[in-house]
């Protein structure tokens, strides 16, 4: 099923697509749906090819009115086509399967009443899932979609929804043909969607229609209001920075079941994950992260959907630049005026961490095959690049990175672009030669330090300053940065008075081992001195001795998020790199995630908490400090504010990590609604977490869980009740889930998740141990016979990454030695895994 740049560069040269009529009918049952493609397409006289179609059979394969034999040409992946005419007309009568795994045309039924939901999941190589069709991005071409289904169900695409023609019980909704694109961003969405309508005027003067559409059974839930606030600022800020009015006749944005990732850019068509509607309350951050997602989704109508890359090796740029402009846009056109806080807690930690891993890769990756695409979805493809663009931009000036990124709209619309048609253009408006920064930047791998050399008087005045940097011995490349260094004292009156406050900034370029800044000679030495201020560059960075004292007593005291996230970050990276203690790390974040105001903040600081505790915390220290942490977050969630975002956060952290006899009787008494915390309303999903939380300490069982799958009989509800099965602590129970998850192997996507999540959820890790050698034995063939998105999560899931031993890495390097270089994208997966068990080796030596 795979397919590789060769062999796609060749196709292209081959032939240009010109049209696609895709006839569907979803009225055949529960298994599959009858499709029939007709594809016009140019070719060299008597040249061969093929197209591509997943079929569960081929009915009949004609080409230009020869009927071809389909058990001749057909395997059920590619159709192979031979002497081609110069003008060439193919039709494919097939049946293709539903999928349940969220590739393709994904099929659900909601528990709640009975209705079939569907939508389609093409990226990376699945449009031909559902239609015959030469998947590859630069064969671009428009799209006419006929499609009967039910006829009280809604029907939506990339063009505007026609007016059904109803026939019986059954209705056929015959689409407009798209505009020219990729088969990728494609789209089909069916079934009694609900949806709210509005509209908005684009700066060309058309009225674009708005959808925000979801199941019957969440409309209820769906706060489209502040969906449509969002998209409106988004279309304003990026019409105007792009200078090209948005390319499509409408937009639609869909909440769908059982989603993979958190939204997908089909044009005009945008799905997300269901998880953002808001059946319960949550976290700002959780809000924060869905109004980040429908700004990056928006961006991808220009960068992706009317521009698209030629081929995968650029996939790093479609989803960088729509990382940060969705954050630039939140930042200056939304009230999420600290987004640039979010992206360094969040997107940043991200990056740096898959930096560090043995299969980091340069920002513009060799990407040989399809293969190679799907485990590209990573922390260099999207975080790192973000990064590395918000640098780009700080160095040539945003105004002139806007006027590159507007020519490059006007020149390539509609077209497919390579890296250096973007650069081109970003040269010519900013009369840089960006060569240079490309080669060092895009095509090494891996993340320097900084750190500040510092010599001073008696008195205190600096009398030599330097910022050294550094670099990893396997990937050496020191790199140009454009950083500044922000100087922070105790503010001694006035409204800041007590707080950190930055009392002077140099920005300059650091672009060797040993970079002198002697504009600083001669100046008071300030309290704490902060690289990379304002976070501009992409790199780590330590503080020097007196500058992380300083830290450790007024972490909570800065005036700003921004240089207070600068240090969190500082300071996770040095215990997770060994070189501090983790229970300094773990006392540092409880002494001040109380004053902590940004919820993003204080989620990915929990996060890190939960991970050193659980990886990093040396073996003799681990139980009495995790009992310890949460007796702290129990005491730090009585003393929030009521109602408030961190008490939330606290509460939740607290039920993960409660496992002595009082903290199970604490959750218990929340769970009953009795837990004596003024302020905490604990509703369903709430309920879920508790009681996960009691079921994983032994104190709730089997019972307790379906009484509560009763009382919640939704998807969520199912979806929990999954994951909280497989946590019951008992050999059984876990061996259960491991049938359900590795034998059968018949689970839908998101089930599957939340039972790999269940089943990894222990108190006592021993009950893992008896699935180490099943693991290596199973995950070769999970990995030949099921679909990318369900073995990729059974392979990193399931992965003993909580054994944190020297035999977890021996039998780890047995299995990659037996497994050699035949499946690299396996391997991969597992060397990444195994570098986290060498990490917390290294973490809780240093820990000791």
């Amino acid at each position: 099923m795979n397919l590789t740049r060769a062999e796609a560069r060749e196709r292209a040269s081959l032939i240009a697509v010109d049209s696609y009529h895709v006839t569907l009918d979803l009225t055949r049952g529960k298994s599959v749906f009858s499709s029939t493609t007709v594809v016009k397409f140019r070719a060299t006289a008597g040249d061969s090819t093929f197209i591509d179609a997943i079929t569960d059979s081929v009915h009949s394969v004609t080409l230009n009115g020869v009927e071809l034999d389909p058990t001749a040409v057909s395997d059920g992946v590619r159709i192979q086509l031979a002497q081609l005419a110069e003008t060439n007309v193919l039709t494919v009568v097939s049946d293709a399967p539903y999928m349940n795994t969220g590739e393709g045309l994904h099929r659900f039924v909601d528990p709640v009443d009975g209705e079939v939901y569907l939508y389609s999941q093409f990226e990376v190589p699945d449009s031909r899932r559902m239609f015959a069709v030469f998947e590859q991005p630069d064969l671009k071409a428009t799209f006419t979609f006929n499609i009967t289904a039910p006829a009280y169900w809604d029907v939506i695409s990339n063009s505007p929804t026609p007016q059904p023609l109803t026939a019986g019980e059954n209705a056929t909704w015959n689409f407009e043909p798209t505009p020219v694109m990729s088969s990728y961003i494609t789209a089909l969405i069916a079934g009694p969607y609900q949806n709210v309508r509005s509209e908005l005027t684009s700066s060309d003067g058309r009225t674009v229609p708005l959808g925000v559409f979801a199941r019957k059974s969440l409309m209820q839930y769906l706060d489209a209001e502040n969906i449509f606030e969002l998209t409106r600022q988004g279309f304003e800020f990026y019409e105007q920075q792009f200078g090209t009015p948005y390319p499509f006749a409408k937009y639609d944005q869909l909440f769908v079941p059982e989603f993979n990732a958190g939204a997908m850019e089909n044009a005009g068509a945008v799905t997300f994950l269901e998880t953002y509607v808001f059946r319960s309350k949550v976290t700002d951050a959780v809000v924060e992260r869905r109004a980040i997602t429908i700004l990056h989704e928006l961006a991808h109508m220009w960068f992706g959907d009317l521009v698209t890359m030629r081929w995968w090796n650029d996939l790093w740029l479609n989803e960088s630049f729509a990382e940060f402009m969705s954050t630039l846009a939140a930042a200056e056109n939304t009230r999420y005026t600290n987004a640039w806080t979010t992206f360094s807690s969040m997107e940043k930690s991200w990056a740096y961490r898959q930096d560090q891993l043995p299969s980091t890769h340069p920002i513009v990756a060799e990407i040989n095959d399809l293969d190679d695409v799907l485990v590209n979805f990573d922390g260099i493809t999207y975080a790192k690049g973000a990064s590395v663009l918000r640098q780009l931009v700080a160095w040539v000036g945003q105004k002139e990175f806007m006027a590159g990124v507007r020519a490059y709209f006007d020149k390539h619309a509609w077209g497919n672009t390579e890296l250096a048609d973007l650069l081109r253009e970003l040269e010519a408006s900013s009369g840089r030669d960006l060569k240079n920064w490309s080669a060092l930047w895009l095509e090494t791998a891996g993340v320097n330090t900084l750190r500040p050399q510092i010599t001073v008087d008696n008195d205190g005045v600096i009398t030599g300053f330097a910022v050294l940097q550094s670099a990893v011995p396997d990937y050496p490349t020191l790199r140009p940065h454009r950083a500044a260094i922000g100087f922070y004292n105790l503010a001694q009156e006035g409204p800041d008075s007590g707080k950190l406050v930055r009392t002077h900034r140099v920005e300059l370029d650091v672009d060797s081992d040993r970079t002198e800044v002697p504009e600083l000679v001669g100046m008071a030495r300030p309290a704490l001195v902060l690289l990379n201020d304002d976070d501009l560059a992409y790199t780590k960075v330590r503080l020097d001795e007196t500058s992380l004292a300083a830290a450790k007593a007024h972490l909570k005291d800065f005036a700003d998020s921004l240089p207070r996230t600068l240090v969190w970050g500082s300071a996770w990276d040095a215990a997770r790199d060994g070189e501090t203690p983790a229970r300094e790390y773990v006392h540092l974040v409880l002494a001040n995630i109380g004053a902590e105001s940004d919820s993003s903040v204080v989620t990915v600081l929990l996060r890190q908490l939960a991970t050193t505790l659980a990886f990093y915390v040396a073996d003799d220290h681990r139980q009495a400090v995790t009992e310890q942490t949460g007796d702290i977050l129990f005491t730090l969630a009585g003393q929030a504010a009521p109602e408030s975002d961190s008490q939330l956060q606290f509460v939740k952290s607290f039920g993960s990590l409660a496992r002595s006899p009082k903290q199970l009787d604490a959750v218990a008494q929340l769970f009953t609604g009795d837990g004596g915390l003024v302020g905490v309303e604990v509703d369903q999903d709430l309920r879920w977490e508790l009681l996960t939380s009691l079921v994983t300490g032994g104190r709730k069982g089997a019972a307790d869980i379906e009484a509560e799958l009763a009382r919640d009989h939704t998807q969520t509800g199912e979806l929990a009740a999954a994951g909280a099965r497989a946590a019951i602590p008992t050999a059984e129970a876990k061996e259960a889930a491991w049938q359900a998850v590795v034998v059968a192997g018949d689970m839908p996507n998101a089930a599957q998740r939340s039972a790999i999540s269940g089943f990894a959820r222990v108190n006592d890790t021993k009950l893992l141990e008896p699935f180490v050698a099943k693991y290596f034995a199973a995950i070769r063939e999970v990995w030949a016979t099921k679909s990318h998105e369900i073995s990729s999560t059974i392979v990193t899931g399931l992965y003993p990454s909580q054994l944190v031993a020297q035999s977890t890495v021996d039998a780890t390097d047995a299995f990659l030695t037996e497994l050699g270089g035949d499946t690299p994208s396996l391997r991969r997966l597992v060397l990444e895994s195994r570098d986290g068990v060498v990490r917390a080796l290294k973490a809780r030596a240093a820990d000791k």
